[in-house]
């Protein structure tokens, strides 16, 4: 059966009201998802934010590695974390996770010509990729060589603690997929959280301090030939 002009323009109206009134409560669920993670955000400035790694634990599975990988898109032959495998006088093996170290003084951020790498409220050192133009300064000033050149972005790339989540709520990537809990992340500036109670309760090591770069990833049992 067919509609009449007049039941035809009624339907349309009708049709016009649900899309307006859809896309006003669409707009209200965006707004409110964008206020609570700018709240949280906001809450969660000022921690100083940094990893506690005891290489006992770590077997180097590499289930770290991937995690990162398929969270942060990284290209194929780069890494943002990545495990060293050493052999102790005693034949002992031992695997080391290694990352961006989250300087307090990071060397990379002075020798930016275009300020795109920086250190935000909470300490983690940034790469802002609309300023950076890949001429590799921070790459090569990097005692730890954790940086690397993203040759589908085209900019410096590296570990950032998985900031787009830890803002959200999550842990980075690497920790929720350690099997182990080798790695542990939390702030610093709270002293009852676990990876305060980790570093006052364990003997660690930091990878050369003698830089002067004040690194922030903080090790348990690392062996001396890491530290080199």
């Amino acid at each position: 059966m067919s509609l009449k002009n007049g039941d035809n323009g009624s339907v349309d109206g009708k049709r016009r009201d649900f899309i307006k009134k859809a896309s006003l409560a669409t707009g209200l669920i965006l707004v409110g998802t964008k206020t609570s993670l700018v709240r949280a955000e906001e809450e969660l400035r000022g921690k100083r934010f940094a990893m506690f790694i005891d290489v006992e634990k770590c077997y180097g599975c590499y289930s770290c590695v991937v995690a990162c990988a398929h969270e942060n898109n990284v290209p194929v032959g780069v890494f943002r974390t990545w495990i060293e495998r050493y052999v102790g006088s005693n034949g002992k093996v031992v695997f080391v996770p290694k990352q961006c170290n989250q300087c307090d003084d990071p060397s990379c951020v002075y020798v930016c010509p275009v300020n795109a790498t920086y250190v935000n409220e909470d300490g983690i050192v940034l790469i802002n990729d609309d300023i950076c133009i890949g001429c590799g300064a921070c790459i090569q000033n990097c005692p730890y060589g954790a940086r690397f050149f993203n040759p589908v972005k085209g900019v410096a790339d590296k570990c950032t603690f998985c900031s787009h989540r830890i803002y959200q709520g999550l842990l980075p990537a690497c920790v929720e997929a350690c099997p182990t809990g080798a790695r542990v992340f939390g702030s610093l500036a709270e002293e009852d959280s676990e990876l305060s109670r980790m570093i006052k309760t364990y003997k660690t090591q930091r990878l050369k301090t003698w830089t002067g770069n004040e690194p922030q990833i903080y090790y348990k049992d690392l062996p001396e030939e890491a530290n080199v």
